[in-house]
C-alpha cells in the first residue's frame, strides 16, 4: 500500500503537466499560492518541533526553519513576478494539511519528525520527477530539487523513525496527493 501511495504522490499528473509544460498558468499559480500558505503552516509546525527536539536534531531543524523563511521570501518574489494574489484563502486541501500538522504537534517527537521527513522526502522526489530542460517551469523544479534541499532531506531521513507506523506515512502521502489534486480541482 505504501509503495502505491509513494508512487501516486511522486508521479502525479500535476507533476507530469509541469514537466511537459501543459499545466495552465492559473492552475499552477493557484497551487503556488496554496503552497505558500502550507509553507507558513509548516514553518510554525517545525518551529514547535524544534522546541521539543533532542539536542542532536536541533541544528537540522533550525536550519530547516531558516530555509522555510527564505522560501517564503522566494514565494513573495514569485508572486510579484507572476502577478499572484498571495492573500487567497486556504483551500480545503491546504486546510486538511494544516489539520494534520496540528495533530502532529500533539504526537510524540518520533512520529512528528518522521512525518516531517516524509513531507520533505515526497516533495523532493516529486519535483525530481518533474524535471525537464524544456519545461517553462524549469526554474521552479530546479529550486525544489536544489542540492542543498536534498542534503536537508537526507539529514531529516537520518532523524526519522519509520518504524513509528505506516499510518502516519500513509497519511502524509495521502495529504500530498490531495494537495497536488487541488491544482486542477480547487479543493
Amino acid at each position: 500500500m505504501l509503495d502505491n501511495l509513494w508512487a501516486a504522490a511522486t508521479r502525479h499528473h500535476f507533476l507530469n503537466s509541469v514537466r511537459d509544460g501543459t499545466i495552465a498558468p492559473p492552475d499552477f499559480n493557484r497551487w503556488l499560492a496554496q503552497d505558500a500558505i502550507f509553507v507558513t503552516d509548516l514553518l510554525a509546525f517545525q518551529a514547535r518541533l524544534l522546541a521539543r527536539a533532542p539536542r542532536e536534531a536541533q541544528s537540522t531543524l533550525a536550519a530547516g526553519c531558516v530555509a522555510l523563511v527564505a522560501e517564503l521570501d522566494w514565494f513573495d518574489e514569485q508572486a510579484t513576478l507572476r502577478g499572484i494574489d498571495m492573500t487567497q484563502p486556504a483551500l480545503p486541501a491546504t486546510l486538511a494539511y494544516r489539520d494534520l500538522l496540528a495533530r502532529l504537534d500533539t504526537d510524540d517527537y518520533d512520529t512528528a519528525i518522521t512525518a516531517l521527513w516524509v513531507i520533505e522526502e515526497v516533495y523532493l522526489r516529486a519535483w525530481t520527477t518533474a524535471a525537464s530542460d524544456s519545461s517553462p517551469y524549469r526554474e521552479f523544479v530546479e529550486h525544489w530539487t536544489d542540492p542543498g534541499f536534498a542534503a536537508y532531506v537526507a539529514a531529516l531521513r537520518d532523524l526519522a523513525v519509520p518504524a513509528v507506523g505506516a499510518h502516519v506515512i500513509a497519511e502524509v502521502l495521502s495529504q500530498e496527493i490531495a494537495f497536488w489534486d487541488m491544482a486542477s480541482t480547487n479543493t
